[in-house]
């Protein structure tokens, strides 16, 4: 598709070892762009209204962790799945946003708590990412975006081991201000 793939890390990925993958939503790119740089295996937590889109929903409920965000038996499924998945070795991919915004102007919306939720009640690490272009690239704007570079930032973990569940906004908090502050210094665009 024309898209060249850089990436800076701040601590490395271990192989065999579960994480919370969580980076910013901009685009529908994010998600290849997660696939591209994350080469443990993880699954993703998605909204399941995207399984009614024809052909992609079809792979895409096969693939994916689906929560009915308006539906509390949904969300605990979500964590009991999870669970399972992690206890196969895998890692769990979920962008806190909960959406890409509609308004583009947003940096970084506010985060829901389910992936912090998960990661400390499973005692596996928070690894931050930024993704720098993914909007610019392919926003959701009609006819917009370009071929380029689609930069991503691993940032240094944060880890969950000595946290109780209603460490939950803190760490939320942490993450989101990690992200946020590195779009929003971002010089080299």
């Amino acid at each position: 598709m024309g898209f060249r793939v850089k990436t800076t890390q701040e601590q490395q990925i271990e192989i065999d070892k579960s994480y919370m993958f969580c980076a910013n939503h901009t685009s529908m790119i994010d998600i290849f762009l997660m696939l591209a740089i994350v080469k443990n295996p993880f699954v993703f937590v998605g909204k399941a209204e995207l399984s009614k889109i024809p052909i992609f929903g079809f792979f895409y409920k096969r693939t994916c962790i689906l929560v009915d965000r308006n539906n509390a038996d949904s969300r605990k499924a979500v964590f009991a799945e999870a669970e399972r998945r992690l206890k196969l070795g895998l890692s769990v991919c979920i962008f806190p946003e909960g959406q890409v915004p509609d308004d583009e102007s947003i940096v970084l919306d506010q985060f829901k708590n389910g992936a912090f939720i998960l990661a400390i009640e499973h005692k596996i690490p928070i690894v931050p990412m930024t993704f720098y272009d993914c909007k610019k690239r392919l926003s959701y704007t009609f006819f917009s975006g370009s071929p380029g570079k689609l930069r991503a930032k691993i940032h240094q973990f944060i880890e969950t081991k000595n946290l109780k569940v209603s460490d939950k906004r803190a760490i939320n908090e942490q993450t989101f201000k990690v992200i946020y502050n590195e779009l929003i210094t971002d010089n080299s665009q």
